[in-house]
């Protein structure tokens, strides 16, 4: 006999009503299926859908009802917050890429036009440079000329590190010999008609040892600012 509880009733269907009917007839008549005492016990226990009155058999229905509905608008509340959790995580995680990605894109535009600046500002330095065949001969250049005469042929952002190293080596002296080794001129080549590549005047012209002297460190050390480093770790160059 199936039997649905609901607020402390058994309620039967009109099938299991015939059922026990059918049951307690056999009973009667032979063999019984279960013993009467048992039976009995149960039957005492069970309220039939068919015994409860019309209007409350509606109550217990609609109370059912209202059960399951209830139970699920509970499933659906809870799917709904899980669905909603899960949007806003995937979102956050989203948004948190995007920012990242947006400050890398701009630190490596201001890298970029940093760069570019830098490369902007050597061409223009580059670009200001006098050749040393743009200076008229002299007989003499006083420390004040060959400075002068370097700051204008020395590109601006490498000219200290160039005017450290002449400073060391012949103290802006043009005609500076090293006794011991012959080394000569403001940057002291050795030997010092090395220098003669420059121009043919490079013991008596600055500008030519000046040119001289920014090939060299150029093509050894990749520029002045280059050979002053080397220079710093080794005390020459």
């Amino acid at each position: 006999m199936s039997r649905i509880s609901v607020r402390g009733f058994a309620v039967a269907s009109a099938t299991a009503v015939t059922t026990v009917g059918a049951v307690v007839g056999v009973a009667a008549g032979g063999t019984p299926a279960h013993d009467d005492n048992n039976f009995e016990a149960a039957a005492a226990d069970t309220t039939l859908l068919a015994d409860i009155p019309a209007g409350q058999q509606a109550q217990v229905q609609t109370a059912s009802l209202t059960q399951q509905a209830d139970a699920q608008a509970s499933a659906a509340d809870a799917a709904a917050k899980k669905s909603a959790e899960e949007s806003a995580r995937l979102q956050a995680a989203k948004d948190a890429k995007s920012k990242k990605q947006a400050a890398e894109d701009r630190v490596e535009a201001e890298r970029k036009a940093e760069q570019k600046k830098k490369e902007e500002a050597e061409r223009a330095s580059r670009s200001s440079v006098r050749d040393a065949s743009s200076f008229s001969a002299q007989g003499s250049y006083s420390v004040a000329d060959v400075k002068a005469m370097a700051r204008q042929m020395v590109p601006a952002d490498q000219f200290q590190c160039f005017s450290n190293i002449v400073n060391h080596e012949s103290t802006w002296n043009y005609r500076a010999t090293n006794p011991s080794s012959g080394a000569y001129g403001l940057m002291q080549a050795l030997p010092g008609h090395k220098m003669s590549s420059a121009g043919a005047d490079w013991q008596t012209n600055p500008a030519t040892q000046i040119k001289w002297g920014l090939s060299y460190m150029d093509g050894r050390y990749g520029s002045p600012c280059g050979a002053w480093s080397f220079w710093q770790a080794n005390n020459w160059y």
